[in-house]
């Protein structure tokens, strides 16, 4: 009986908060309106957290808020909040598209606008765009997408946060801009011009070995603990630490389709940019929800 009523409870709660996130007024009030940058240097903090009752409580209240599924995760136990956010799955669950004509996904996301990049701009939700130079911060680094085809992928809080190499492919040059740390959820998207602009983001410029072509992927951090990471660059304690730079890189890296290249330590997007003749894949459309590894894109004949 107990039982029964603690998962009433729960389900009320959850009701309560899905009507409050479908004010889209009180949710971009709770959500942008707080200091963004105060709220993401305290989670930064509380998440790593390995304190039985902090663990247990952080835990608790983030499987409340976005009701996650674990169970594809590589560990059934976890240290803290940050070890369950970027956690890593159990092999084999996010096998990539074997068609080497196919551009893989490189992350669990939920589509939240695609097509063409037109004249060096491209949408941010309906009616509302913004420049492809303003979100790279560099005319040179966007032009090869200038009529491009482009998808952004938005990260939800439940999702599993790392991303993967859509093809075999090098990684030649990674940029780091500084930025806000604005939600990036479709309320805050309709209200906020060029919002993916204002938030801080590292541009991935890479080469497909197949057909040698060049293309972007562009991680967007948001609020809470904002960070990127990545598999084959050191950006130290935090990669906003010492502002807009070039990444330094060993050398040309060179990683297969699929492999991890990074992670995000909070919910936010990847904007992934193609040259002209790249494709969407069949399905993929505004509002789709996707995983790491499906069909995104095909590239040209």
């Amino acid at each position: 009986m107990t039982g029964t009523k603690n998962g009433d409870g729960i389900m009320t709660l959850r009701n309560a908060l899905a009507r409050i996130g479908g004010n889209e007024d009180l949710n971009f009030l709770l959500t942008n309106r707080i200091p963004r940058r105060f709220a993401t240097r305290l989670m930064g903090r509380i998440a790593p957290i390995e304190q039985p009752l902090i663990r247990k409580a952080s835990l608790a209240l983030w499987q409340l808020f976005c009701d996650v599924d674990l169970s594809d995760a590589a560990d059934s136990r976890f240290r803290s909040l940050h070890h369950a956010f970027t956690r890593a799955l159990k092999p084999g669950s996010r096998v990539p598209d074997p068609d080497p004509a196919v551009l893989a996904s490189p992350s669990d996301a939920i589509v939240g606008a695609c097509g063409r990049v037109e004249d060096g701009k491209l949408i941010q939700v309906k009616g509302m765009d913004y420049a492809l130079a303003d979100l790279l911060g560099d005319e040179t680094l966007g032009a090869p997408y200038r009529d491009g085809m482009f998808v952004t992928l938005r990260l939800t809080a439940a999702m599993y946060h790392r991303f993967h190499a859509p093809h075999d492919l090098t990684v030649e040059e990674v940029r780091y801009i500084s930025g806000d740390t604005w939600n990036v959820n479709p309320i805050a998207l309709k209200r906020v011009e060029r919002l993916f602009c204002r938030n801080e983001r590292a541009p991935i410029r890479v080469r497909l070995e197949r057909g040698g072509h060049e293309m972007l992927l562009v991680p967007v951090a948001a609020i809470l603990v904002a960070g990127i990471r990545f598999t084959f660059a050191d950006v130290g304690p935090h990669i906003r630490e010492g502002g807009t730079r070039a990444i330094p890189l060993p050398g040309p890296v060179r990683m297969r389709k699929g492999e991890e290249m990074g992670w995000f330590e909070h919910g936010s997007t990847i904007i992934l940019f193609a040259p002209d003749g790249f494709t969407l894949a069949d399905g993929i459309e505004t509002g789709v929800q996707i995983r790491a590894g499906q069909a995104l894109m095909r590239l040209p004949s």
